[in-house]
């Protein structure tokens, strides 16, 4: 996972998980990604906050394994979301 900064991240699509635990966090992910993909946007921003870090791992574990996603990145001067890349 790398660290970036985009200067066009609050036009990116994006969804929030404040609040939510993580069973309903992932699915809310997995639904995020599955809706972009039909919307053919390959870049998507995931918004899980700082708090403990708790969503933000679990979310990245997500990440990880779906196949849809072609890399992940933490943004540079915002720990709180993480950059999303899926694959075409």
């Amino acid at each position: 996972m790398k660290r970036t900064d985009d200067p066009f991240l609050n036009i990116l699509p994006s969804v929030d998980l404040h609040g939510l635990d993580r069973i309903t966090a992932i699915i809310k992910t997995r639904e995020f990604i599955t809706d972009n993909i039909k919307l053919k946007n390959y870049k998507i921003v995931v918004i899980h906050g700082k708090g403990t870090g708790i969503l933000k791992e679990e979310v990245h574990k997500f990440l990880k394994k779906d196949k849809r996603v072609e890399t992940f990145k933490q943004d540079n001067f915002n720990d709180g979301l993480t950059i999303v890349t899926l694959k075409n």
